[in-house]
């Protein structure tokens, strides 16, 4: 779904999406409230969302999106919704460092990409989250994650969330938040990459975190990767 106030924008985008065969466009919206309603319809995978509209913003539309959390059904307007899984947001912007981005991660957005993004870049990101695997504009994810980190404040010492997960699952969540892959972290650790997946999936799922970039989130707001 594609959510942005300019209709040039929208359209531009739909045009660049549909050109890829696995990727089909179900909805638009203008403003943030009209993004819920289409949301709870249509249970996209992904939404594009734009954050400066008016009429209602993209940061409460996101928060209201991803509120029932990692994998959670979504009742349609009818109650048709049963079995649909919370949509992914990605945050389309225009500013690298704009402060609407770092509310986007607290709100729950799963990635953001820059609007000036090459067409097959932006195709790539949708790809991504639709099969899970958050992201950040490789331009700046260092940048992003290094400030989110400085201005959130742990809620509690590392030794609080460090029961959670195993040694390895939290090394393996540290290695992680440095922007290592799978495969680089399977080298790094001597490793099978399947292994990786595996104690990363685990701890995803005890923590509660959607996609690798909420897990990442997750662990620099717990203390566990030092901002």
């Amino acid at each position: 779904m594609l959510v942005d106030d300019q209709a040039v924008v929208r359209a531009g985008f739909r045009f660049l999406l549909e050109q890829a065969e696995d990727i089909e466009v179900v909805a638009e919206a203008s403003n943030g409230p009209t993004a819920v309603e289409l949301a709870r319809r249509h249970h996209p995978d992904v939404v594009c969302m734009d954050v400066r509209m008016p009429g209602g913003d993209g940061l409460a539309a996101t928060r209201e999106i991803t509120a029932r959390g990692p994998g959670a059904s979504v009742p349609g307007a009818n109650g048709d919704g049963a079995g649909a899984k919370t949509p992914a947001v990605l945050v389309v912007t225009t500013f690298d460092l704009d402060e609407y981005v770092f509310g986007a991660l607290e709100a729950g957005a799963s990635g953001f990409i820059l609007k000036d993004c090459e067409p097959e870049e932006l195709i790539d990101a949708v790809r991504r989250l639709a099969d899970g695997h958050g992201l950040i504009d490789q331009a700046v994810t260092r940048r992003v994650i290094s400030e989110f980190a400085r201005r959130t404040a742990p809620p509690r010492p590392a030794a609080d969330v460090a029961p959670q997960l195993t040694a390895r699952e939290a090394e393996i969540v540290r290695q992680l938040a440095r922007g290592l892959s799978n495969a680089e972290i399977a080298r790094e650790l001597v490793v099978e990459t399947s292994t990786v997946k595996s104690h990363l999936g685990r701890a995803m799922a005890k923590v509660g975190t959607r996609d690798r970039l909420q897990t990442v989130v997750w662990a620099y707001q717990n203390g566990l990767v030092p901002g």
